[in-house]
C-alpha cells in the first residue's frame, strides 16, 4: 500500500467521520448545541477541501495510485453518508433524502466495479450532472450542519432547497449512468441467457 501525502489526506477525511458523530454524542455539559453545529460544519469543510487537495496534490507531484484511486471515492462516500445520517437523527433532513443519496453512491459505485471487471468503465465515467449534483449536496450539507442564521442568511432553508436538489440530480444522475450502461448490461444478460 503506497503512503504519500495525497493518500494521508484522504485517511484524515476518514479519519474525520467518527469525530464528526461524536461531536453529537458529548455530554451536554461539554458543548452548546450551537458549538456542536460549528465544529461539524467546520469539520465537513475542512474534510471537503482535503478531497479536492489530494486530488490536485496527486497529480501535482505526481504521486497517483491505483490504492488513490479507490480510497479517495471510498472517503468521499463515508463522510457523505455519515453526515446525511447525522442530519436525519437531528431532525434537519427526511430519512428519504439520506436513503436516495445513499442508495445511489451504492449502486453506481457497484455498478463502476462491475464496468471496470467487464472493461467498459468508459460507459460510467463522471458526467458533468454527477458533478453538479456533488456541488449541490456538498453545499447543503454544511448549511444543514450550521443551521442558525448566518449574517441574517436562513442557511437551513438553503441548505434544505439544495439538498432536495442534489436528491433530484442524485436521481437523474442515477437514470444517466444506468442508461449509459444499459446496453452493456444487455449484451451480458443477452449472452448469459
Amino acid at each position: 500500500m503506497p503512503f504519500n501525502l495525497p493518500i494521508l489526506l484522504t485517511w484524515l477525511r476518514i479519519v474525520a467521520i467518527p469525530l464528526l458523530i461524536a461531536l453529537y454524542f458529548l455530554p451536554a455539559s461539554w458543548l452548546t448545541q450551537h458549538e456542536r453545529d460549528l465544529f461539524a460544519t467546520l469539520l465537513f469543510i475542512a474534510a471537503a477541501v482535503t478531497d479536492w487537495a489530494d486530488g490536485y496534490l496527486a497529480r501535482k507531484l505526481g504521486q497517483t495510485s491505483a490504492f488513490g484511486a479507490f480510497l479517495d471515492p471510498v472517503a468521499d462516500k463515508l463522510m457523505v453518508a455519515a453526515a446525511l445520517i447525522v442530519l436525519v437523527q437531528l431532525g434537519r433532513i427526511d430519512a428519504i433524502i439520506a436513503t436516495i443519496i445513499i442508495g445511489r453512491e451504492i449502486t453506481i459505485s457497484a455498478l463502476r466495479e462491475w464496468m471496470a471487471k467487464i472493461g467498459a468503465a468508459r460507459s460510467v465515467a463522471v458526467s458533468m450532472l454527477g458533478k453538479v449534483k456533488t456541488v449541490a449536496q456538498m453545499t447543503a450539507i454544511p448549511l444543514l450542519l450550521y443551521h442558525v442564521p448566518l449574517f441574517g442568511i436562513d442557511v437551513a432553508r438553503y441548505g434544505n432547497w439544495l439538498i432536495w436538489l442534489a436528491a433530484l440530480l442524485t436521481l437523474w444522475s442515477m437514470g444517466y449512468y444506468l442508461h449509459m450502461a444499459w446496453p452493456e448490461i444487455a449484451k451480458r444478460t443477452a449472452d448469459e441467457a
